[in-house]
């Protein structure tokens, strides 16, 4: 899996800001079709936990038995799982990147799936110990993504909050052909907030107004209504960029988006696109010092009219 180099637009920052700013910070369940997990890929390991637990304060505890192969760092922020730091994949090249993990029932007949849908196998199913199984596909267009049939590990538990994820984004060239694998392999549908478009399934939107009443009526106060039914992003690549492949991206949440990214550069990162406000946000575009690319959001609500007549 490699790293793709992460496009900015104003309609997954404003998707990022409002879902930190509608969902609960602490999670005791996916459901299926939904994100759950992300994990990244490096080369040094311990080098990229210290700069991430330096970034987002997060302590890790190794997953991996003694004398395992490879390495699995969990990351946790007051105990509870956010994502992970590992050793590349047998056979991968030594390159970072960060994946995201979608919640299934069965990772076979997800797998199957995909390649009916236009897709690829990259990794047929397999038993990750005790903790789940899991398969690597890619969409038709080539984005990598991984499924996940949990058993003991069941995915983030803390998220929206400052060092855990707060949205995955689709980068496409081909969104048509995009909705049309991701709605035959996981139900989705869209939602188009006139800046953008965003991947929607309705049982998410019905799971969190069951947990938290009201949260539909929230979403709409803060003129996005639907948005509660949101469980990812679409960004389309430019026409002219021949350089971007297709991939799916992370944002962390933080409190402070220019603290996040001065820190970073103070840890041996980079800022590839200096922190800016957007609709309800102020957002920074960052990578690690062994090559990953990641995005960090504030939540910022006065700015919930910026960009609105440009969108």
């Amino acid at each position: 899996m490699r790293e793709r180099r992460r496009r900015l637009t104003a309609d997954d920052r404003r998707g990022e800001a409002v879902a930190e700013g509608v969902a609960d910070h602490l999670v005791g369940h996916h459901i299926a079709g939904v994100p759950c997990w992300i994990d990244t890929s490096q080369p040094d390991p311990d080098a990229a936990g210290a700069f991430y637990g330096g970034l987002f304060g997060w302590e890790f505890e190794e997953a991996m038995p003694a004398g395992a192969p490879g390495r699995y760092l969990i990351a946790r922020l007051r105990g509870g799982d956010v994502a992970a730091v590992s050793s590349p994949p047998e056979g991968a090249p030594p390159q970072s990147v960060w994946n995201t993990y979608v919640w299934v029932e069965d990772a076979d007949e997800a797998a199957a799936k995909a390649r009916a849908a236009g897709g690829s196998v990259l990794s047929e199913p397999f038993d990750v110990l005790d903790a789940g199984r899991m398969a690597v596909l890619a969409d038709p267009e080539g984005a990598v993504f991984c499924v996940w049939q949990a058993r003991e590990h069941r995915g983030a538990r803390i998220v929206n909050e400052p060092g855990s994820l707060n949205f995955n984004v689709l980068n496409t060239r081909d969104p048509a052909a995009a909705k049309h694998f991701y709605g035959d392999l996981f139900g989705w549908t869209t939602l188009d907030l006139g800046s953008g478009e965003f991947w929607t399934l309705k049982a998410y939107g019905d799971y969190l107004e069951q947990l938290t009443p009201g949260t539909r009526e929230r979403t709409a106060e803060l003129g996005a209504a639907g948005f509660e039914d949101v469980v990812a992003a679409i960004t389309p690549i430019a026409g002219g960029d021949a350089d971007t492949p297709a991939h799916w991206g992370v944002t962390f949440s933080t409190a402070d988006a220019d603290a996040t990214a001065a820190k970073a550069v103070e840890l041996g990162g980079a800022v590839v696109v200096a922190p800016v406000d957007a609709p309800y946000s102020r957002l920074t575009v960052l990578r690690d010092p062994q090559g990953a690319t990641f995005s960090a959001t504030a939540f910022v609500p006065e700015n919930k009219d910026i960009g609105r007549e440009a969108a």
